[in-house]
């Protein structure tokens, strides 16, 4: 057993340095023995988990917590100078407050998701109406990527038409990586006020979509169930709008880089599924969320993890592990994807997950069906990348 593998002077996360592969370091980090350490931003140190059957068993073992608010936690929070006090919800929950809350939250998702196939396509027709109605070269990012993923949550969440111009402008300076942290602050303090007096509404009329749906749960009823289900929305807004936004963008410009693999996709659009599941791999432009503390003792990787010490699991690095995937390097969407790590693994795994997959599905589809001259304006060398909590694409000039 490696009780103490040595301390690495690099540290965590590591910036990526091409759009289609993550940080190089990560190769050296998966072929260490043991866990590594790294050091974080915080200045604390953690164990990094970079094969992927060392990522799932750290994120499957319930001897590992997601509670950062825990003194111990070893991680500095993502916003936490700019969001002082905020929860998000489920991501944060540990047994045995975690299962019931996870279990409400799934059932009822997964029902809304399945209803918003109609609408979900209304939207990305609506958008690309106004892309090719409008001037050329068109921006993916501004005009499709992020104002999707907002609408769709907007339906999810069954935020009135009259109110959704307000919400879209909050939204949007929040996940924006160049927005200043007052102004950022100011749309959370927005958002949460807009929440609250949603939430209120939607406990009192129990509308047919899914906070009305959870507002007849118990688990979300009172005071303290209102502002659980506040959480609930910030949540997802914080987890879900730039994570979508950003693979969409990401998606177009891996398959207009990758013309064979784009001509397999639109000659055989049952292929599309397994398209989405390969963009996810290839990418998982997230892992900030996926840090866990020991509460016991845990060997992992032949490296004994003592109680009170961090491991950060790098889904990046176990999504490229040779072990698992075939020349995990190459983008290929007839690749078998199932055992990639991109929405995480066990009791947390991503609540949103099908709702991506939903919207991933639609846009590709209809972007190329209904664009099939579709091309990059701007070479891809001189694109905008950003590496925040999510790694981006700011704008994607397309022409046609």
């Amino acid at each position: 057993m490696h009780d103490q593998s040595p301390l690495r002077a690099e540290t965590w996360p590591m910036p990526r340095t091409c759009p289609f592969s993550p940080p190089p370091d990560y190769v050296g980090l998966r072929e260490h023995p043991g866990l590594p350490r790294l050091t974080g931003p915080s200045g604390r140190t953690v164990f990094v988990a970079a094969r992927h059957e060392d990522v799932r068993a750290v994120l499957g073992d319930a001897r590992f917590s997601s509670d950062r608010s825990h003194p111990d936690f070893p991680w500095m929070r993502v916003g936490e100078t700019v969001f002082p006090g905020f929860r998000p919800s489920l991501v944060e929950m540990d047994p045995p407050e975690h299962g019931p809350a996870r279990r409400a939250v799934a059932g009822e998702l997964a029902r809304r998701v399945r209803d918003l196939r109609p609408k979900v396509q209304h939207i990305v027709d609506g958008l690309l109406d106004d892309v090719l109605a409008g001037a050329v070269p068109a921006d993916l990012v501004s005009a499709l990527a992020v104002p999707m993923s907002g609408l769709v949550l907007c339906e999810l969440l069954g935020i009135p038409a009259s109110d959704r111009q307000e919400f879209t402008a909050n939204t949007t300076v929040l996940t924006a990586h160049d927005a200043a942290d007052a102004d950022r602050a100011e749309s959370f303090r927005s958002l949460i006020a807009y929440f609250d007096a949603l939430c209120a509404t939607k406990m009192t009329e129990r509308p047919e979509d899914l906070l009305g749906g959870l507002a007849g749960h118990q688990l979300f009823s009172g005071g303290e169930g209102r502002w659980a289900m506040v959480e609930l929305c910030m949540l997802l807004v914080v987890a879900g709008l730039e994570t979508t936004a950003t693979t969409t963008a990401l998606g177009v410009l891996a398959l207009l880089e990758h013309p064979d693999q784009l001509a397999l996709l639109t000659a055989d659009p049952g292929l599309t599924p397994a398209a989405v599941e390969e963009l996810m791999r290839f990418f998982s432009v997230a892992e900030l969320s996926l840090i866990r503390r020991a509460t016991a003792d845990v060997e992992i990787g032949g490296t004994l993890v003592r109680a009170g010490e961090g491991v950060a699991a790098l889904a990046a690095a176990a999504n490229r592990d040779p072990a698992v995937f075939a020349d995990p390097d190459t983008f290929d969407v007839t690749r078998d994807n199932r055992r990639h790590l991109a929405f995480g693994w066990g009791p947390h795994q991503c609540l949103g997950k099908n709702l991506a997959r939903l919207e991933l599905r639609i846009v590709l589809d209809t972007l190329f069906r209904r664009i099939p001259t579709l091309r990059l304006a701007t070479p891809r060398d001189e694109l905008r990348y950003v590496n925040g909590s999510a790694f981006s694409v700011s704008a994607l000039p397309v022409t046609w």
